[in-house]
């Protein structure tokens, strides 16, 4: 198992990584800026394809074409977990490591919680959590809650679609896959 998590799990950050990556030189872009949330999460969706291939290829390889829900769902957390840290890494590297990028991320951040139209107390209030990103340890765990719960609905999914069980044979031997 460790083989196969390990493998779609890097394929998946790298992808995420790469379209992070890619999309840095443009992110003074008023496009991206607008854009930013469906490309990220479309990215995301695309790189966590990964968790439904690597399931099958854990079923059909070493799972001998069948696989419980349980273990489906195992190997395909896994995989998700190591692609969401691939992607806590490359964020933290582009936030704390790239110059002026971090300020352009707060720059951006103030203004969209400006223009929200909320109360200046709420507004306040949101400008005074913003400097919380600062931290990079608080600001790793926030950026895990994005990746991770996509990763975790489309394991869900891949779990559900891809178990077999072996139908067991008058006598108890089993003979058969269950879909």
């Amino acid at each position: 198992m460790k083989k196969t998590v390990l493998t779609f799990g890097l394929i998946s950050g790298a992808i995420m990584t790469a379209m992070m990556f890619g999309t840095l030189p443009f992110t003074n872009s008023a496009w991206l800026q607008a854009h930013s949330m469906v490309i990220g999460y479309t990215t995301m969706v695309l790189s966590f394809m990964l968790v439904f291939f690597g399931i099958r290829s854990y079923r059909e390889n070493i799972g001998g074409g069948t696989i419980t829900f349980g273990r489906a769902f195992a190997v395909g957390i896994l995989i998700t977990l190591i692609s969401s840290v691939l992607y806590v890494v490359t964020w933290e590297i582009m936030y704390f490591g790239v110059p002026s990028f971090g300020e352009r991320f707060m720059t951006m951040c103030v203004a969209h919680v400006k223009s929200s139209g909320a109360s200046p107390e709420a507004i306040q209030t949101e400008l005074n959590q913003l400097k919380y990103l600062d931290n990079p340890f608080i600001n790793a765990a926030l950026t895990f809650t994005e990746p991770f719960p996509v990763g975790l609905i489309i394991t869900l999914i891949s779990a559900l679609i891809l178990r077999k069980k072996m139908k067991p044979q008058a006598g108890g031997s089993p003979a058969t896959v269950e879909a």
